[in-house]
């Protein structure tokens, strides 16, 4: 089942796990959005380059329950404040989550925590249980929502916020851009009209 990336400091291991986290909801649930629904082979890429190292086929009842826990975790996300992401996260750790344990995958990892209920869990529960262990540390380390949703009016793309400077509003620079244009299209169309 999932593994973990080779970089074992545990502050790195939070912050993969927590792109990873955005990067899947994205795949599952972002811009542009999944037509016929997610492509099993574009979440598969995302898992391996996010350190997963067996193999993948991904089913697509497989997929379909991995979008339903996409979208929980989404809502930590959507969360604007502090308190909302941790009442967010509490609800998703209470109903979804194991017990916090120790695991090293039968001696093949070094030793690290996990909350889903053992090294078989299907791909849902273990997308829901290690999320919400990465996004808690987050927001317990930053003392702010781990992430946001981009604030183009043409993306629903989910991004992780991070490190000093000030906060992020966009998931890319492709998206600031985009928006940065469109406003100055409209300011532009506002000062030439009568």
């Amino acid at each position: 089942m999932p593994s973990l990336t080779p970089d074992w400091s545990a502050r790195h291991c939070v912050l993969t796990n927590a792109r990873r986290t955005a990067a899947l909801i994205n795949a599952l649930t972002g811009t542009p959005p999944p037509t016929a629904g997610p492509d099993p082979e574009t979440v598969a890429a995302v898992l391996r380059e996010y350190g997963e190292t067996g193999p993948l086929r991904l089913t697509a009842q497989e997929i379909g329950r991995m979008r339903a826990a996409a979208m929980l975790l989404r809502e930590v996300f959507a969360a604007d404040h502090v308190d909302t992401a941790a009442a967010t996260l509490n609800r998703l750790l209470r109903d979804q989550a194991g017990p916090l344990r120790l695991t090293s995958h039968g001696g093949a990892t070094p030793w690290h925590p996990h909350l889903d209920r053992d090294d078989d869990a299907p791909w849902d529960e273990w997308l829901l249980a290690s999320s919400c262990l990465a996004l808690a540390v987050l927001l317990w380390d930053h003392q702010r929502p781990p992430g946001r949703v981009c604030a183009s009016s043409t993306c629903e793309n989910v991004f992780i916020t991070q490190g000093q400077g000030p906060d992020r509003r966009y998931c890319s620079r492709r998206c600031a851009t985009r928006e940065r244009v469109a406003a100055h299209r409209r300011s532009s169309a506002s000062h030439d009209s009568p």
